[in-house]
């Protein structure tokens, strides 16, 4: 008898255990972002100068974490045509969005990914280094619509 209470307490431990990892992932540290707030401010790199410009923005949703540069995830629009983002902007080589928490459901790396690589989307340099090693990358598609998250840079590979 005592063997099936032992084998119980740890079966029950590692479901207790295995529920906390997962809440803590998926809905835990992260807090929603404010259409005000300093990190909502979207920006891209300029061409001419390498430095950061602010972008006009509507309908602005995000999220964040202090726990890691790396949660951050917005979707927003802009009435900025692509033709003229590409011809003022730094296009971001290699953009590769990271999943969002499934309940932020206007953010879909895995449609953004494709198509940044493949097209429609077009990836930009929003700020380089936001935090050591990581840098904004926003994707835009051509009826304005686009997303930001963070991506470690090659730096964060050295």
């Amino acid at each position: 008898m005592n063997g099936k209470l032992v084998g119980g307490a740890i079966v029950l431990t590692g479901a207790v255990a295995g529920l906390a990892m997962y809440w803590l992932q998926v809905h835990a540290f992260y807090e929603p972002v404010a259409a005000d707030a300093p990190q909502a401010r979207m920006q891209l790199t300029l061409l001419a100068t390498g430095e950061p410009e602010p972008i006009a923005v509507e309908a602005f949703e995000g999220i964040d974490a202090d726990s890691s540069p790396l949660r951050f995830r917005a979707c927003f629009t802009t009435p900025m045509s692509l033709a003229h983002m590409t011809e003022t902007y730094e296009i971001y080589e290699g953009a590769e969005p990271l999943i969002a928490p499934p309940w932020f459901d206007c953010f879909d790396a895995a449609r953004i990914g494709p198509d940044v690589a493949d097209g429609p989307a077009v990836a930009f340099l929003s700020q380089r280094e936001i935090a050591p090693g990581v840098d904004r990358v926003i994707a835009v598609y051509p009826d304005g619509r686009a997303f930001a998250w963070h991506q470690l840079n090659d730096s964060a590979e050295d």
